[in-house]
């Protein structure tokens, strides 16, 4: 299957899932939505409310943040892929528990995989800390490392400066770094597809085997 495939099929079982208690309380499911081979992928951490009526993320007060932000980044919302930690709504908003995180976790990882992104923003703590366990996003929030080859950048959630209008300059000034982190990530692809080891094939024809039937034991 190809990268669109792997995301429909991912969908597909986002939106008929079970396996938390997060499906009773749904109205939809969300499972992302985006451009399949996207450079930059950002991971929120749940649905809300407009988010669970939709079906779609990001599409809320937050979203119509999400959307100034990524204009002040370069960025087109159709360019990139966005999605969450948690496919399904919180009740009330309240933070994903952890077998909700688990239970969602391999819809996550197979998105990372087939979209395969070289830079990836978290926004919030709960996606932070699938990349970078043990650490406060006061402390690292607009920063980033290499994790497994891809450059992690950690936001705090647009939905933040709604609540707390003293961190909107610092969400702004974070996103605004954002192509410089994407410029980095591209060099580095760049040394890693030149410092990869080419296949050397033959020239020389093949040497007939002599004695095709016969094994050795030793």
């Amino acid at each position: 299957m190809d990268q669109k495939e792997i995301l429909g099929q991912v969908a597909a079982e986002v939106m008929a899932c079970t396996q938390c208690q997060l499906s009773v309380s749904r109205k939809n499911s969300v499972p992302g939505e985006g451009q399949s081979n996207a450079e930059v992928m950002f991971i929120g951490e749940g649905p809300g409310f407009y988010e669970n009526e939709q079906g779609r993320p990001f599409v809320g007060p937050a979203g119509k943040f999400l959307d100034e932000l990524l204009q002040r980044a370069g960025l087109h919302r159709e360019k990139v892929f966005i999605t969450n930690v948690v496919k399904c709504r919180p009740p009330g908003n309240r933070d994903p528990l952890p077998e909700e995180l688990s239970a969602c976790n391999n819809y996550l990882e197979r998105q990372i995989e087939a979209i395969n992104p070289i830079v990836i923003v978290t926004l919030g703590r709960y996606s932070m800390a699938k990349f970078m366990p043990n650490v406060r996003i006061s402390d690292v929030h607009g920063q980033s490392r290499w994790v497994n080859g891809r450059l992690i950048v950690a936001m705090f959630h647009p939905a933040a400066a709604l609540h707390q209008p003293s961190l909107k300059n610092a969400i702004l000034e974070d996103f605004g770094r954002i192509q410089s982190y994407l410029t980095m990530a591209r060099a580095n692809c760049d040394i890693m597809q030149a410092v990869s080891p080419v296949p050397e094939t033959s020239t020389e024809p093949a040497k007939k085997d002599e004695s095709p039937t016969q094994l050795s034991l030793f």
